[in-house]
């Protein structure tokens, strides 16, 4: 695909996680946001099921992931509590893994900006240590991301 992902760490407990999509800020919007496209698209990840989608789009509000993998029958679970919302630009919420591999929450900052019908994602991951952070950049989180934003490439050319 021609839309990479590009990871960097910025200061000194950030990550900077940055994707174009060959689509219009509205959609790429609903694909963050609305259950039944997040599943499509976060929920495609191979040999797990993603029996959980719940969001609340409010500030205040929560959304909940759970993951299930069919082989080993592990599962994996996150979730957090939206902070700042203004649509279809900017979406700021927490993050906790249930069983993280980092310590503490972070706060994800999600800035959609677009050019020519074209679509780039920033998201900027605030931790809450540097350790946590280059744990982070140091794991394999990148390509299980890569891999869901090109399968949400895909969906937002079906929107």
């Amino acid at each position: 695909m021609p839309n990479q992902l590009h990871i960097a760490a910025q200061g000194d407990r950030e990550i900077v996680f940055t994707r174009a999509f060959d689509a219009p800020r509205p959609k790429v919007w609903r694909a963050l946001t609305e259950p039944a496209l997040i599943k499509q698209w976060l929920g495609s990840l191979p040999n797990w099921t993603f029996p959980l989608c719940e969001v609340d789009l409010k500030v205040g509000g929560k959304y909940r992931y759970e993951w299930k993998n069919t082989v080993t029958g592990a599962t994996m679970g996150m979730g957090g509590k939206f902070l700042e919302i203004q649509a279809p630009e900017r979406l700021v919420a927490t993050e906790l893994f249930d069983e993280a591999w980092y310590p503490g929450e972070a706060i994800d900052t999600q800035v959609l900006a677009e050019k020519d019908g074209k679509t780039t994602l920033t998201l900027t991951v605030l931790y809450a240590t540097k350790e946590a952070r280059d744990g982070v950049m140091a794991g394999p989180a990148s390509s299980g991301m890569e891999s869901g934003y090109n399968i949400m490439e895909a969906l937002l050319q079906t929107l």
